[in-house]
């Protein structure tokens, strides 16, 4: 095909596919010239794409990414384990995503060393159906779900009663026509408790304003082709048209008589929203309490956190890292124009509401007739047995019977993430203690030395209260970023020597991070077992 070749839509998913060995969908190539990375020509159906565009876009594929990664990490890298062709939709499969969470492994991670399978890298099966596998870090549960999808039974310990929560809530069963009906009933409450306010009028009527706005400064897609070619300043232009709408919206607050912050500000909920959103949520949690089955309610409650997460009071681009509350209209460089903040959670909770059902099906028809738990506990010192006698017997026997065959978890990396703030609107809401003070590594005690001392004693620690539950020969996988190298150090400590490592790239998920990044998976074994072997 000639440089100077002009695209279909269609024609241009199809050279893409074949131009990097995975599949490009129409809509993938949609998305593209939406967000201004490659441009269009013509109008609706007569949309045409340079061939040169596309093939400027891709140059970075066909191989040289791995290429790439391999040069800045080391030619050991598994490129294998890097799961790159796999679409977004497929790592963050079913019940996976019922709520966001730092930090979580993808489920092909922990399928790759829990399944039947073996390759050039994975010479052997560790794990078989029926065995029992444990993961002391469960975070929102994903080694759960897949032993439950790959007949497995698994336990999850986290320190953090939010987390066992969504873990739970991830692998148990539902009565699904009164889960529906409860939603439906919560959702037509809710939509009556806001008739009754002046926000729906408000809000028509800030878009319509935003609409037209938007509009002239902004349109799109020309507007994003532009600041991805560096042809406007982006930080400049987007405050000078920010300070210009803001006056529109002001007016309009003072109309409608919108209240924009709370009367105080001395928990989560009271900074983080507004005071028309807390009202809704105050009145939807009020709502599922009278729910009567208890299944249900703990899933509707998981909806409830996942819309308030997305209701917070800040832009778009910040909902992973909060900065300040914002109450005004302002410039979103995530969607290229100026944005608004949220009114009410009516659409959001509707939206998670059916999303969360149609994901609870799916993951229905892949589950096991297996046993999954997840224990809230410190992992360092729980009775698991006792813990489990006094939630499931039949998991109970299992473990006294024919223990736990081994561990697969991505311990927390030192002085990373605090992994009670993510959720600390949850915590507000819900009640529930939090045990930040039990965290290992967290981040506020940052990476330093003794930092890495008490997360070496603490890693070491778990194992080591673990080892009483498992078999003489079993199999430990832990995913770490051990930049520190202390993993040699805890598997010393820990009575295990690592007899094997795998280390993956960790592919980067926004453009604004291009750092080459990688994770090791240790595979651990008892050090006197290995012993023995070799004598």
């Amino acid at each position: 095909m000639p440089m100077n070749s002009l695209m279909t839509i269609k024609e241009a998913s199809e050279w893409a596919s074949e131009h990097i060995g995975k599949n490009v969908t129409p809509s993938n190539i949609s998305y593209l010239i939406q967000y201004g990375r490659i441009k269009k020509t013509g109008e609706n159906g007569a949309t045409q794409i340079s061939l040169v565009d596309l093939l400027s876009y891709y140059q970075s594929y066909n191989g040289s990414r791995e290429i790439n990664f391999k040069e800045r990490l080391g030619n050991n890298l598994n490129w294998a384990l890097s799961f790159d062709q796999y679409k977004e939709t497929e790592t963050t499969k079913h019940v996976h995503r019922l709520h966001p969470y730092k930090g979580k492994f993808i489920p092909q991670l922990v399928e790759y060393f829990l399944d039947g399978h073996t390759d050039n890298f994975k010479k052997e099966t560790y794990f078989k159906k029926g065995d029992i596998v444990l993961d002391p870090f469960s975070g929102s549960g994903t080694m759960m779900v897949q032993a439950c999808e790959l007949g497995m039974h698994a336990i999850g310990i986290d320190v953090s009663a939010f987390n066992a929560l969504i873990g739970n809530c991830k692998v148990s069963q539902y009565d699904i026509a009164d889960l529906e009906n409860e939603l439906s009933r919560i959702t037509r409450a809710l939509d009556g408790f806001i008739v009754h306010s002046n926000i729906f009028e408000f809000e028509e009527k800030l878009l319509q304003e935003l609409y037209v706005f938007n509009e002239q400064y902004f349109p799109a897609p020309e507007y994003k082709y532009k600041l991805h070619k560096k042809l406007i300043n982006e930080n400049e232009y987007g405050k000078e048209k920010e300070k210009l709408f803001l006056p529109i919206y002001s007016g309009l607050v003072k109309d409608y008589h919108i209240k924009l912050r709370q009367g105080k500000s001395e928990t989560f909920l009271d900074k983080w929203y507004s005071q028309h959103i807390r009202d809704e949520i105050d009145f939807v949690f009020d709502e599922i309490k009278k729910i009567e089955n208890t299944r249900t309610k703990k899933i509707a409650s998981i909806i409830l956190s996942r819309t308030i997460r997305s209701c917070r009071a800040t832009t778009h681009a910040d909902l992973a890292t909060l900065l300040e509350p914002v109450t005004t209209t302002y410039y979103c460089h995530k969607h290229g124009k100026i944005c608004k903040p949220l009114f009410s959670i009516l659409k959001w909770w509707n939206r998670y509401s059916k999303d969360t059902v149609a994901r609870l099906l799916q993951f229905d028809k892949l589950r096991t007739d297996t046993y999954q738990l997840c224990l809230t506990g410190d992992s360092r010192t729980i009775d698991i047995l006792e813990r489990v006698s006094t939630r499931n017997q039949i998991l109970a026997n299992l473990i006294e019977t024919q223990r736990i065959k081994g561990i697969f978890s991505s311990p927390p990396y030192v002085g990373l993430i605090d992994y009670h703030e993510q959720h600390a609107y949850a915590y507000d809401l819900f009640c529930f203690d939090r045990k930040d003070e039990l965290e290992i590594g967290p981040m506020h005690k940052g990476q330093k030395r003794e930092a890495q001392q008490n997360y070496i004693q603490g890693i070491s620690d778990v194992l080591n209260n673990c080892k009483k539950y498992l078999m003489e020969d079993y199999d430990v996988f832990i995913v770490a970023n051990d930049k520190f190298n202390m993993y040699p150090t805890i598997a010393e400590k820990s009575g295990m020597q690592i007899v094997n490592q795998f280390k993956r790239p960790v592919l980067n998920r926004t453009e604004k991070d291009k750092t080459a990044y990688s994770e090791t998976i240790f595979h651990l074994k008892d050090s006197k077992i290995d012993s023995d072997n070799k004598s």
